[in-house]
């Protein structure tokens, strides 16, 4: 199994759906919009590990200019899903082992408290209903690409449980870094659809009000998601690993 090389080539990469992006920008767009519509593609997979990032392309399928493009760059590398090469460019950033024991430990800490702080049910689960939703419909195409999409959403839900906008801002760009490790694993429905199972039994547990059942079935979820990321790695021509 391998991984993306680290200067793979970002020429023949399709820009039709950030084209798109650019009404979102509106006639006031800023870097920090930019920031977040290139955080999201980064965690719906369009942008992979090691590949470059072309200013004119980019600049050009979202209507901005170079420099707020280039202060885009700028807030998502400080957030560690890209990286700057001196006189070689922006490069979406390939993440080590020790990057992925980091992330899960944040995820614990978050969603787990998330869960654990609610308080008495029903619950607000339509984020998670959406989510889950979102994992069905993109297995039955058989597209897991969409489907690590949805479980990226579910528990980006499963976060928001805590009602906090500064959770749900820190959550966004960890889960967007999460992603460009799933980009290691050499076959995605056998990683992803076991866990949009658990996703619809964690959903199934909060429904009926049993908080603590599901924060420790969430405890263990993320544990095994940790490990099977980590073997991958071990397994790959990851640098660092």
């Amino acid at each position: 199994m391998t991984a993306e090389s680290p200067v793979a080539s970002g020429a023949d990469l399709d820009l039709s759906e950030l084209a798109a992006d650019r009404a979102l920008l509106g006639r006031t767009s800023t870097a920090e919009r930019v920031a977040a519509i290139l955080r999201e593609r980064i965690a719906q997979g369009l942008f992979r590990p090691g590949v470059r990032l072309s200013e004119e392309r980019i600049g050009g399928a979202l209507g901005v200019s170079r420099n707020t493009l280039r202060e885009a760059f700028r807030l998502l590398t400080h957030e560690r899903l890209l990286v700057h090469r001196l006189n070689r460019g922006t490069f979406v950033r390939v993440l080590e082992a020790a990057d992925i024991v980091d992330i899960y430990r944040v995820r614990r800490l978050v969603e787990c408290a998330a869960v654990r702080g609610l308080e008495e049910p029903p619950f607000p689960l339509e984020g998670l209903r959406a989510a889950l939703r979102e994992g069905e419909e993109s297995a039955e195409r058989g597209d897991w690409a969409g489907c690590a999409t949805a479980n990226i959403h579910f528990h980006q839900a499963v976060a928001g449980l805590a009602q906090s906008v500064r959770t749900d801002d820190l959550m966004r760009g960890v889960l967007a870094e999460l992603r460009l490790a799933f980009h290691v694993m050499g076959d995605p429905r056998r990683f992803h659809e076991p866990y949009l199972t658990r996703n619809r039994e964690l959903l199934g547990m909060l429904e009926k009000g049993d908080a603590a059942g599901a924060e420790r079935m969430l405890g263990f979820y993320l544990e095994d998601s940790r490990r099977q990321l980590i073997e991958a790695y071990a397994e790959s021509a990851v640098p660092g690993v």
